[in-house]
């Protein structure tokens, strides 16, 4: 298995302001083909917004998502990780708070995104979990 979190992070982060509405920040997860983004305010990580918070947190509860913001639907505050700590720690932090990703942080910004299936495909790229994490998404909608 890779050694640091920055031998299995996704690099890059896609990230919202925390005022963007929920419409918003799902368009960028469409546009980007992913299913979450970072919630920053300036280079600041103040959230992690999911596709299933969305659908979750606000549609379920019928409210407006073009009237709902992205600071009131995302997990706030998340666990952070460094790009040079171990991937050990990651996955304590994942299994001990039973959270799928982790948004990494160098100097107090965001430089990435440690994922499940990131771990998953850098421990066994064969395992159902990296084939999962390859997969392309499917934008048209249907099961």
């Amino acid at each position: 298995m890779a050694e640091f979190v920055k031998d299995v992070m996704t690099p890059g982060v896609v990230a919202v302001r925390p005022d963007a509405s929920l419409v918003e920040a799902a368009q960028l997860m469409r546009a980007q083909n992913i299913g979450d983004v970072v919630v920053a305010d300036g280079q600041q990580v103040v959230g992690v917004l999911t596709d299933r918070d969305i659908a979750v947190r606000a549609v379920a509860e019928g409210v407006d998502p073009l009237a709902v913001s992205a600071r009131s639907v995302c997990t706030p505050d998340p666990l952070v990780v460094a790009p040079d700590d171990p991937v050990s720690a990651a996955v304590a932090l994942m299994r001990e708070h039973a959270v799928r990703r982790l948004p990494v942080v160098e100097n107090g910004l965001p430089v990435g995104l440690v994922s499940l299936g990131d771990l998953a495909e850098a421990q066994d790229p064969a395992s159902p979990g990296a084939d999962i994490s390859l997969a392309e998404l499917d934008t048209r909608g249907g099961a």
